[in-house]
């Protein structure tokens, strides 16, 4: 009698974890950015996406940012069905795409943007030097080309930036601060931090005749580092916005890109 007692236990209990497994995860209820409002939104902290999140739904009780230090995370959490959605850039929801085929990127973007190098508000020479090397960089081409080798489609892989030869190399250092994690903009290969940020960087150092430095870090912790002078530069997809201008300062824009949505697939 004990024993069929405990075969029952253990049938119910099976039958139990089957159907809490059978639940998965919720369907996706976001197929338009109107739709967000009363979700759980995954942002990666500190970036134009937390920024324009968290304005749009401040006064929003319904309404939930999640915060994650990395983009990655966010969107783990979402195919764990934690949230309901990430607003994140749209050359990184590329490359999550390509690694998961349960989620899809709205049609609707969610903004545009512009993204400059960061510099320190008092630092006017470095600022102007690194304006300087950008305008060269744009009408050599070179801008161009890096963008085309790591999101051009046909392009990409092929034409990677090669610092000149005969390069000078005695200005010093350029120390730039970056959070890589934000492919294809700041990544690790190989133990090594690449991207398209990381090319633009060392272009400019060429052609400021310095070595480049590379710091990696919590996005959050990169204009801090700037403005105590740890970095001279923070370079991550960093978008000029009027708050970040009350504490740093801005380069000229270097390349256009836009907030997308990711979300579950069904």
């Amino acid at each position: 009698m004990k024993s069929g007692r405990r075969l029952a236990a253990l049938l119910l209990a099976g039958a139990i974890l089957a159907g809490a497994m059978g639940c998965g995860v919720p369907a996706n209820t976001v197929n338009s950015p109107e739709d967000m409002a009363g979700k759980k939104i995954g942002v990666q902290l500190g970036t134009t996406g937390d920024t324009l999140v968290t304005d749009a739904y401040k006064d929003d009780s319904s309404t939930t940012v999640e915060r994650y230090k990395k983009g990655a995370d966010a969107v783990q959490s979402l195919k764990q069905g934690k949230i309901d959605c990430v607003v994140i850039d749209s050359e990184p929801a590329k490359a999550f795409m390509e690694q998961n085929n349960d989620l899809k990127v709205l049609d609707t973007e969610y903004t545009d943007e512009d993204y400059a190098i960061a510099i320190a508000k008092d630092n006017t020479e470095l600022k102007d030097k690194i304006n300087t090397a950008l305008a060269q960089l744009e009408s050599e081409g070179v801008l161009d080309q890096i963008m085309a080798n790591y999101t051009g489609g046909d392009t990409m892989g092929t034409c990677p930036y090669e610092s000149p030869a005969d390069t000078d190399r005695s200005k010093g250092k350029l120390v730039m601060a970056t959070n890589a994690a934000f492919k294809p903009y700041e990544y690790y290969e190989n133990n090594e931090i690449v991207g398209i940020d990381p090319d633009i960087a060392q272009a400019v150092a060429d052609k400021l005749g310095m070595d480049l430095e590379i710091i990696d870090m919590d996005f959050d912790a990169i204009i801090n580092a700037v403005q105590s002078g740890k970095a001279d530069i923070g370079v991550a997809g960093m978008t000029v916005n009027e708050e970040r201008l009350q504490s740093i300062d801005f380069s000229d824009t270097y390349a256009k890109a836009k907030q997308v949505i990711i979300v579950r697939a069904k």
